[in-house]
């Protein structure tokens, strides 16, 4: 079984609520949760590839609502899921932050033909507890996809955003990932925008699926893939998103108030400015004229030339149709 990836605080937490709440179900309950349990891993256990799913917005939001959806009727891997509580704070802005010296709450979520937990804590944590033992049967995925997240992660929005964060944690933890978002528009953007971004996504993912099994998937980077606001429409092929872009964060005043001491307070506001930069190879270029921006990442914000052309390599081969083969 793989080694506990997690804080030993945080795996300390949660075995002392595991071993409450073992201590607190009386025997019928243990039988009728063991019971549903084993239909459900017999249920799982007839595919093949085990993929794990998670997200920064919540375990019920539609972008990983559709995507579960859309796995499960393929019928051709094993589906879990491991998300954020829909109930609780937003998770999408919460970089790669990690529940420490805190006791987090893991609870059964129901989606059809999958396993799903929604944990109390950040994407980080719900990766490094799935990947713990501590949940599933499994001793690793073969994929980790965070995702389809409501909004853009380009440029250095990524160093902010929890459902890179999520794909980054399981690279870190030598998991092949991707990272999916939607460069959601509130004026121009509708629900169905998700299920259209879900079908352009399928490809990518059963392409990374096979490759991996292969062995020809880049194992130096994990994959962030941006998805055009209009997902139905975009021009049929990923570009890939090589440069981070300055994305333009600012901080506005909300209130100044005083009584014995000086109060001052902030909001953290992300606006879009037009940029001078107008290469093709940029992530928010590509995004922005109807392409799916596909960007090498790693752990460190600059990619050494190696890694980005073993992923410049993959991309392109699956662009052309030919899979990772080089």
């Amino acid at each position: 079984m793989k080694k506990n990836m997690l804080p030993p605080g945080l795996v300390n937490n949660l075995q002392e609520v595991l071993s409450k709440k073992a201590g607190n179900n009386n025997k019928n309950d243990d039988s009728t949760e063991t019971s549903t349990s084993s239909a459900a891993f017999d249920e799982n256990d007839r595919f093949g590839a085990v993929v794990l799913v998670t997200n920064g917005e919540g375990v019920d939001s539609l972008g990983l609502v559709y995507l579960v959806q859309a796995l499960v009727g393929l019928g051709l891997y094993n589906v879990n899921v491991c998300a954020p509580q829909s109930d609780k704070t937003d998770k999408s802005l919460s970089g790669h932050s990690v529940t420490v010296r805190k006791t987090i709450t893991v609870a059964t979520a129901e989606i059809d033909g999958t396993i799903a937990y929604e944990v109390s804590g950040t994407p980080v944590d719900c990766v490094s507890l799935a990947l713990s033992g501590a949940l599933f049967s499994w001793s690793k995925p073969l994929l980790v996809i965070s995702g389809i997240n409501r909004g853009s992660s380009c440029g250095h929005h990524m160093y902010h955003s929890g459902v890179v964060s999520g794909a980054r944690e399981a690279f870190i933890s030598g998991i092949p990932s991707l990272s999916l978002s939607l460069n959601w528009k509130k004026e121009e953007s509708q629900e169905s925008d998700f299920k259209d971004a879900v079908a352009v996504s399928l490809p990518l993912i059963s392409t990374a699926i096979g490759d991996i099994e292969k062995g020809v998937f880049p194992k130096t980077c994990f994959l962030s893939i941006e998805i055009p606001t209009s997902p139905s429409a975009n021009k049929g092929a990923a570009r890939r998103g090589t440069t981070q872009s300055k994305n333009e964060e600012v901080e506005s005043v909300g209130a100044a108030k005083s009584d014995t001491r000086v109060k001052k307070y902030f909001r953290l506001e992300f606006i879009d400015k037009e940029s001078k930069e107008t290469a093709g190879d940029l992530d928010f270029k590509a995004l922005d004229d109807g392409f799916i921006a596909v960007t090498p990442l790693s752990v460190s914000p600059q990619l050494d030339s190696d890694i980005q052309t073993a992923a410049s390599s993959w991309i392109s081969g699956v662009l052309s149709g030919g899979g990772g083969e080089q």
